[in-house]
């Protein structure tokens, strides 16, 4: 009997052992499954990211209905059109109508588009720091007219103390606004770049969706990839109130996962002054860069902010907007402070309309833009509306003016290709836009502001 007992336990502990073996490998079978899922969705996810970023080589992409426009007129496009290529020209039009409420919809037509095609954006860059500079003071809940004095803490930086420009002789956010929007001041610009700090102005934008862009630098000024990334410390003083806020040290600086070189040549200053030709094509790599179709996007996340996603708008209030709107269309003569000579007339960064010509516009036209223009490249970015016809739409296009492919030579063709080009451009939609029937008028009064 005892024997049998024995033999029963060693049995119960046989079975015991295979069950915990077999459950244990089960177990093991079941935790493989799960990694190799788990190690295949991370496969996946690390290839869809590289597809998100790799270099795209689809063609430009172009609407009939663009292309039959600009021939109507051989006068006006044929030297462009013949070499589309050559101009590096992209034209995004869009036609808006509204319904019985009022709420606009949008069709747009393409002419070369391509975001994947580099362009150097100039001034156009100015735009996005304008409102990245408002949104971090509503965050910060201080006034776009409060004094920021501007420090410096590290070499190729400058401080700010006065402001001739403005009324109180002091500079401030809302100031370099108005240069910004009027004349496309580079200084301007720099200081909401300091403010902002370089990794906020691209991780806000990317958050918002615009990722076709990059923007590394400040303008005009000879720094170096690392200084760039190096903003100021800036303070902001009210009465007796000081808010202080230390320089920024971006350590992930957005990068062009490509080369980009174009033409053939360059000049080059050297030490003692004098400038020579380097027989090499200019590098564009790490310079800014933003896609003409993310351009005119947040053009209309700002004129149109129910329009877009929420996603894609800017958290401005509606004084922030009135100030945007007030700015963008002005001509600089209106302005008082800053105040500008006879040099700076109406058609002074109109470029679509305008264009080749110092026009007077008449009193129903206004354009809210933002342009850009260096290196032989010319951009606009507008909303043109005339109050009296009843009239809207967005155009934005780029041409590029530079017929030896040399940069920094301050030969561009600015005058004979790219000022005509765009005027023209703009004069023939809107002529179109004049004839062009709308079920419903629209209502304008949102965009009409005292000067």
């Amino acid at each position: 009997m005892k024997n049998l007992r024995t033999r029963f336990k060693r049995r119960e502990r046989r079975d015991y052992a295979e069950d915990a073996e077999s459950l244990l490998f089960l177990y093991r079978k079941k935790v493989f499954t799960m990694l190799k899922k788990l190690c295949a969705l991370c496969a996946l996810c690390v290839i869809s990211a590289l597809s998100a970023f790799k270099p795209s080589f689809a063609q430009p992409k172009t609407d009939k209905f663009l292309t039959n426009l600009l021939q109507k007129s051989p006068e006006l496009f044929d030297e462009v059109m013949r070499d589309p290529a050559k101009y590096d020209v992209q034209i995004l039009y869009t036609q808006i109508n509204r319904d019985e409420q009022n709420r606009p919809s949008f069709k747009s037509y393409r002419y070369r588009l391509d975001k994947n095609r580099y362009f150097y954006p100039a001034s156009t860059v100015k735009f996005p720091a304008v409102l990245l500079a408002l949104e971090k003071l509503n965050s910060l809940k201080i006034s776009p007219e409060t004094t920021m004095l501007t420090d410096s803490a590290a070499s190729g930086q400058t401080n700010v103390r006065r402001d001739a420009s403005a009324q109180n002789g002091l500079p401030s956010v809302a100031q370099y606004i108005r240069k910004i929007l009027l004349v496309s001041d580079n200084d301007a610009y720099n200081r909401l770049y300091e403010f902002i700090g370089q990794c906020d102005v691209n991780q806000k934008l990317y958050a918002k969706g615009y990722k076709d862009l990059r923007i590394v630098h400040r303008l005009s000024l000879p720094l170096s990839v690392e200084q760039n990334r190096l903003t100021n410390p800036v303070r902001f003083i009210k009465s007796d109130t000081v808010r202080a806020f230390p320089g920024q040290t971006c350590a992930t600086t957005p990068q062009s996962l490509t080369t980009i070189k174009r033409g053939v040549g360059y000049m080059t200053t050297a030490k003692n002054g004098k400038d020579s030709l380097v027989k090499q094509p200019f590098d564009f790599t790490a310079k800014n860069y933003f896609a003409l179709e993310d351009q005119q996007q947040m053009l209309r996340a700002v004129l149109f902010p129910d329009a877009v996603s929420p996603k894609q708008r800017f958290d401005l209030s509606p004084d922030n907007y009135r100030f945007v709107y007030r700015y963008m269309s002005m001509f600089p003569p209106e302005s008082r402070y800053p105040a500008y000579d006879s040099t700076y007339h109406n058609a002074y960064c109109k470029f679509l309309l305008a264009g080749d010509r110092k026009w007077t516009f008449p009193k129903s036209v206004r354009i809210f833009n933002k342009v850009g223009d260096a290196y032989g490249y010319l951009i606009d970015n507008a909303y043109v509306v005339d109050f009296d016809r009843g009239i809207e739409f967005m155009l934005s296009a780029v041409v590029y003016c530079n017929q030896d492919g040399v940069f920094n030579d301050d030969k561009y063709d600015y005058d004979r290709v790219g000022f005509p080009f765009l005027g023209n451009l703009g004069r023939i939609i809107y002529d179109y836009e004049t004839k062009r029937k709308r079920t419903n008028k629209p209502d304008l009064s949102r965009f009409r502001v005292e000067y």
